[in-house]
């Protein structure tokens, strides 16, 4: 087995090559990997169709039980490639409540959060170039 993370590695029709993939890929490419659409407005606006997750981007449910809920990001975990929503829990049986993790691609970002000036700048330099 490779002990390398391959950059050039292009694509596979097997699932197993994916999932080994994503799961070997480095940190900051992981990042890349946890992006959400955005809404029509944004895309409008940012001429991009989806930007990666950030803490306090407001986003809004797609899939599963908790369909078309809206809620800020409170926790991104790029290792897991999971991402928490605020007010979004379940209760286990002994009365606690506890997160639920969501992949980013059953997500939709409404609000992305501009305090962050290095984001910002990130995302406009791709509009010049």
């Amino acid at each position: 087995m490779k002990k390398k993370f391959s950059l050039k590695w292009k694509a596979s029709k097997q699932p197993r090559k994916k999932r080994k993939y994503r799961a070997k890929a480095p940190l900051h490419i992981k990042h890349k990997m946890m992006a959400a659409h955005l809404s029509k407005e944004l895309q409008k606006k940012y001429k991009r169709r989806a930007v990666p997750l950030h803490k306090n981007d407001v986003v809004v449910i797609m899939r599963g039980v908790f369909k078309k809920k809206h809620g800020k990001i409170t926790q991104v975990n790029t290792k897991r490639m999971k991402v928490y929503v605020e007010g979004i829990q379940k209760t286990r049986k002994d009365g606690t409540k506890v997160n639920i993790p969501f992949d980013p691609s059953n997500l939709k970002i409404t609000e992305l959060d501009i305090e962050d000036k290095k984001r910002l700048n990130a995302i406009e330099r791709k509009l010049k170039g």
